[in-house]
């Protein structure tokens, strides 16, 4: 029951948020229609459309590739194509927005060595924002369609080779469809991070319902607006979540046991072998690469300006707050993920899903759905304290650490979850009876047995929630302390000023600690040979 309790107090931002719905405000959705909410829903839905097309295209070609041909580069290839995960998409964003510009690194570049000028392209649109997120959010696609490709049965694939069928059509009709619900679950991933975007729609100032949230909670100050706008982003996740159980329907994906054996890819000949190779290059150095050493250019420029004491600061409150974050989310996670095994059946599953389902709604959302009921608290322990003729302590929760590690569990509790969860079920009961019947209690059992054995799972968990919160920028923004900044926040900062070269630096400094997590995933996936999704 204690778990279950967890499960609902973790829920509260989205029954907060659900609960809105109930009570529309007549004149602000009038408002809402007669201005914006036309223009809002059809850049949510195109923007989203784009992404998702565009990591299925990259993504899957790219598994496809490295999997069956054999070309200059593929070791190589196979574990850096996920490097751009490391690179959050708002930092790429406002580097190829400052690269592109008509004073940027690419026109000084043409200038320079060809005389070219005047040539200075629309970098302020819908299709620039959707190839910025494409080529972050890509490596979800190509993960999951990359490990269904190894693990097709190979018979299969020779039994349509004999038939005379093509390698296009080989790709077409035997192997995409024998990957769709891995390539399904990475697109699905991708759309989630499309709408939960914030700095990327930002800084290309492409209005979507997250950028209206925060500039209706802090431009008009009307959190009923900001609430009405959260439930209805809101209620496209669910229709994502929706879609996706549609899209798999009832169709099973069995692979024959006994006949699975290492597939031999195809030798590329001639120039191919240029092609083969050109083509994850350059999704690479678009992607990761070319991102990195602007950064690393404008990083040496300003670096003494900006290694100061707000860099340590807001360094040290970056790291500070993954720290703490991955010590509060990891044992709740491990609370949920052991009261799930210790009580298997329908409603703990359900309870634990909800309580995880955070990591797909935007961090905006979380964040309104979170200070409404914390603002209300502080409200009633103020109210109380009045009543017994005491002196009130404001607002103890809003705009507090506490609020901010709130809105980091609810958002982040899938990674943790997820994490210990795939850990424990690889224990089988029958340890768990050795150890009872040796007089151990559950408790005894727990901390000589489980924990030892999951420990790599806890490892593992911690540090994605430290990186998903150094790297979190909306729910920050939101519910941070007054004059409490980092690196996120200074970069939001930083580029709503038209800095974006400063902002190099904090920025370099958050894609070399997303690198852990990558490695950590390579080592992994080197190890036993599939990919763990964890988010």
């Amino acid at each position: 029951m204690a778990s279950l309790a967890l499960c609902l107090v973790l829920c509260i931002p989205i029954f907060t948020i659900l609960y809105s719905l109930l009570f529309p405000s007549v004149e602000i959705w009038q408002h809402l229609w007669d201005t914006r909410l036309g223009e809002l829903i059809w850049n949510t839905i195109r923007l989203s459309l784009g992404v998702g097309m565009g990591s299925f295209l990259l993504g899957t070609s790219l598994a496809w590739f490295v999997v069956m041909y054999d070309f200059p580069g593929k070791k190589f290839f196979d574990w850096a194509l996920i490097l751009p995960l490391a690179m959050p998409a708002y930092v790429i964003g406002f580097v190829i927005l400052t690269a592109f510009e008509y004073d940027g690194v690419v026109a000084n570049i043409l200038e320079s060595l060809f005389g070219i000028t005047g040539w200075y392209p629309d970098i302020r649109s819908w299709f620039t924002v959707v190839v910025v997120m494409t080529l972050v959010l890509y490596p979800y696609v190509y993960l999951l369609a990359k490990t269904a490709f190894r693990e097709q049965n190979i018979t299969l694939l020779e039994a349509a080779q004999s038939l005379g069928i093509s390698r296009r059509r080989l790709f077409w009709k035997v192997a995409l469809p024998m990957a769709r619900p891995s390539i399904v679950a990475g697109v699905s991933l991708a759309l989630m991070e499309s709408l939960a975007d914030f700095g990327t729609v930002g800084v290309f100032s492409y209005d979507t319902f997250t950028t209206a949230i925060y500039e209706v909670w802090f431009g008009l100050f009307d959190k009923v607006a900001a609430t009405q706008l959260a439930s209805l982003l809101l209620l496209f996740n669910f229709l994502l979540f929706w879609l996706e159980a549609k899209t798999r329907g009832q169709a099973k994906y069995f692979q024959t046991q006994g006949t699975i054996r290492t597939f031999r890819p195809f030798t590329v000949h001639g120039g191919k072998k240029i092609l083969f190779f050109l083509y994850p290059a350059t999704v690479l150095s678009f992607a990761f690469i070319f991102p990195v050493m602007i950064l690393v250019y404008w990083a040496s420029k300003y670096s003494e300006d900006l290694m100061t004491s707000r860099y340590w600061e807001f360094a040290g409150n970056t790291l500070l707050l993954g720290i703490v974050a991955g010590l509060v989310i990891i044992p709740m996670a491990l609370f949920l993920a052991y009261g799930k095994r210790l009580m298997p059946g329908r409603l703990s599953a359900v309870a634990t899903r909800a309580a995880s389902m955070g990591y797909a709604l935007p961090g905006s959302v979380i964040a309104v759905g979170a200070l409404i009921p914390l603002a209300w608290t502080d409200h009633a322990i103020n109210d109380l304290l009045i009543s017994w003729d005491m002196e009130v302590v404001g607002l103890i929760l809003t705009g507090s650490i506490f609020g901010l590690l709130f809105a980091y569990s609810v958002r982040f509790m899938t990674v943790a979850f997820n994490s210990l969860d795939s850990s424990l079920v690889k224990i089988t009961d029958s340890m768990d009876m050795a150890a009872r019947s040796l007089g151990e209690s559950q408790w005894g059992v727990m901390r000589r047995v489980h924990l030892k054995l999951i420990k790599s799972g806890m490892f593992t968990g911690f540090i994605l929630i430290m990186v998903d919160v150094m790297k979190e920028m909306p729910a920050t923004l939101l519910m941070r302390p007054f004059g409490f900044d980092t690196l996120a926040t200074w970069i939001w900062q930083l580029t709503s000023e038209g800095l974006a070269e400063e902002a190099a630096l904090p920025a370099l400094t958050i894609v070399l600690t997303g690198l852990i997590p990558i490695l950590l995933l390579n080592r992994f996936e080197k190890k036993s040979g599939k990919v763990e999704v964890l988010y």
